[in-house]
């Protein structure tokens, strides 16, 4: 018997916060994602062909979540130019909650912040050829 595979056509992570004109000013300014979609206390910005983040008004009271003061989820961005990202953060004001670090058992490189939700996001480079081609193909 074979299993047959379902596959979605792309993904949205949504994220809830108290202070929403924080929280879209940071993705869409401060990282300068694109944001697709506004429905006036939810807004998607781009974080890959076909990835999202989505962010929501906690105040607006709608939506599936709440914000909480603890968030146990990690963002991770993979990018080619993790100095160049870490440069433009820094020159932006934001302070990354670590240095760009080599992990060499899992061979990136990577550095950590935190989005004025309290949510943590990584931004990593993989330095091994066949992960690099598999998460965004140069």
């Amino acid at each position: 018997m074979s299993k047959q595979r379902l596959a979605s056509q792309s993904s949205i992570t949504w994220f809830y916060y108290d202070n929403f004109a924080i929280a879209t000013a940071f993705y869409g300014e401060t990282l300068g994602l694109e944001q697709v979609l506004d429905q006036g206390w939810a807004r998607v910005f781009r974080i890959a062909r076909d990835a999202y983040v989505g962010l929501v008004d906690a105040q607006a009271g709608k939506g599936t979540c709440r914000a909480q003061s603890t968030n146990a989820v990690l963002l991770t961005l993979v990018v080619d130019d993790l100095q160049g990202w870490f440069d433009r953060l820094t020159a932006a004001g934001i302070r990354p909650d670590s240095g760009i670090t080599k992990m060499a058992d899992l061979e990136i490189e990577t550095f950590f912040l935190t989005d004025p939700g309290g949510y943590r996001l990584e931004l990593q480079r993989f330095l091994h050829e066949s992960a690099r081609e598999m998460f965004h193909g140069s």
